[in-house]
């Protein structure tokens, strides 16, 4: 009798644990992070424009600006030489593309 009762329990241990990884996701929410929605500054705003977006979209269009502007250091392409808008938000004439992301999001709401 022991071993039916243990089996049992293991069954529904096992039941639960499978009903559990089954259940749908809930809602595809952006809950934060790069899919988060950011209001950028009135500087940023400048370059990506003032609607609300995503981190994703924010970089995608910072990035736009800065290839569609030439900004990226010629000798060393991890570095952006900001021109007169964009040194409004990075405070720096030249930055790196990691620290320029820091820089960024100092810009978001």
């Amino acid at each position: 009798m022991a071993k039916s009762k243990e089996s049992s329990t293991k069954k529904t241990s096992t039941a639960k644990t499978a009903s559990s990884k089954s259940k749908p996701a809930e809602t595809t929410k952006a809950r934060g992070g790069i899919a988060q929605q950011v209001t950028p500054s009135a500087e940023l705003g400048a370059i990506v424009g003032k609607e609300p977006l995503t981190r994703a979209e924010l970089t995608k269009r910072v990035w736009d600006y800065i290839k569609s502007h030439d900004l990226q250091d010629a000798n060393d392409r991890r570095q952006i030489n900001a021109d007169a808008t964009l040194k409004k938000v990075l405070g720096k004439d030249q930055v790196s593309m990691f620290e320029m992301t820091k820089l960024i999001n100092q810009h978001v709401k």
